[in-house]
Order: structure tokens, then sequence, then C-alpha cells
């Protein structure tokens, strides 16, 4: 049988006759390899962008940390002048007390009648402002 050969077959020189597969398969060979270099570009600028917003997150967190310390700092020295004014009204308060009860001494003693009035205990309800009280006059004790 004589053997027929196909168009695309190979020569006695290992090489396709008409040059078409191999034209084919460098040409597959050279697309590959675009493709790869491509991939290996997408992935360095993937990994570009990535390092970029690490830094750029690393920077945001550090502000953060930054302004939550200073918050912190503020928060501390409010609350420790918050105590003082605790501390300053519990004393006024007992003072104003005091001097109630000077006030109702006299009024019993000169007969009198005075306008006392009542002391609100400014921890029981810090929400509410309390109402402006007259102030007391001190020639009133000099009789």
């Amino acid at each position: 049988m004589a053997s027929i050969q196909r168009e695309g077959s190979l020569g006695s020189n290992g090489r396709s006759q008409s040059g078409i597969p191999d034209e084919r398969k460098r040409k597959r060979m050279q697309s590959n390899r675009e493709s790869a270099r491509r991939s290996r570009m997408r992935k360095q600028k993937q990994l570009e962008d990535l390092a970029s917003e690490v830094g750029r997150l690393e920077i945001a967190n550090n502000q953060l940390l930054q302004s939550i310390s200073a918050k912190e700092q503020a928060f501390i020295q409010v609350d420790n002048m918050n105590n003082v004014l605790r501390a300053q009204a519990m004393e006024l308060t007992d003072r104003l007390r005091s001097l109630n009860s000077v006030l109702h001494i006299v009024e019993e003693v000169s007969g009198l009648a005075m306008d006392i009035p009542e002391i609100p205990d400014p921890l029981l309800k810090p929400w509410e402002l309390s109402r402006p009280v007259p102030p007391v006059v001190a020639d009133m004790f000099l009789c």
C-alpha cells in the first residue's frame, strides 16, 4: 500500500510540508508567552496597589490612634474637672444649708418672715438646672 501523505504531514526533515501546524504552534506559544507576561504584570500591579493601600491604612490607623489618645486625655481632664466641680458644689450646698439654718434661727428669733429658698440636691438630678437663688445679703446679720 502506498502511504497517503496528508497536507501538513512531516517530511524527511521533520517539519511539516506546508508549515501551517508549525506556524499555529509558534503563534500559540507566542500568545501564551504574552498572556503569561500580562498576567505577571497584573499580579505585580495588584501587589504594588496592595502595598500602597497597606501604607495608606497604616497612616490612617496611626492618625486614629493619636486622635483616640488625645480624646482620652481630654476626657481624663474633663472628668477630673468634673470631680472638682462636684466637690465644690457639695461644699457650697453644705454652706448654703448652714446659712439657711442660720436664717431659720434668725427668722424664729426676730419674728421677721424671710423667704428662704429650698436647696435642690444637685447630685440627684444633675440634668435639671437649678433656679437662681437670690443672693444672701451680708448686712442682714448686722443688727
